[in-house]
């Protein structure tokens, strides 16, 4: 079994979430931790909207990245481990340093190990 927060797939889901699109599950993920990656629910919307599509075994599906330099509070605080804390860290971090030129940047954040780096590299990005 892979470790915790590592990727083992990728899905697809719409409908009425903030942001759809492609994103990494791990084991053990939930569909409440697809649908808070995904931004969560949009206003108002019924649950039973939701589309999710699982590629077939094999089949190629890339996933979104999340933009440490962009990305919102609650984007950020939705990748594994990360939380409300570290993400007001980042956004703190990034607002008095400009952006991160590299995802190893995040080392320099408070609260951030190598530990937190590795569970959550895969799901970032620096670029657009």
């Amino acid at each position: 079994m892979p470790p915790a927060h590592t990727p083992v797939g990728s899905i697809y889901i719409g409908g009425e979430v903030n942001s759809p699109g492609i994103y990494p599950v791990a084991a053990g993920d939930t569909l409440e931790d697809v649908i808070r990656a995904a931004g969560g629910l949009a206003e108002g919307a019924d649950p039973s909207y939701v589309e999710l599509i699982v590629p077939e075994q094999g089949e190629a599906a890339g996933f979104q990245k999340v933009n440490i330099n962009t990305a919102d509070a609650w984007l950020l605080a939705a990748l594994p481990g990360i939380g409300d804390v570290r993400a007001q860290a980042i956004i703190a971090f990034r607002q008095q340093h400009g952006p991160f030129r590299d995802i190893n940047e995040l080392l320099k954040v408070r609260g951030f190990g190598s530990v937190t780096l590795e569970n959550i590299k895969a799901f970032i990005t620096v670029a657009d």
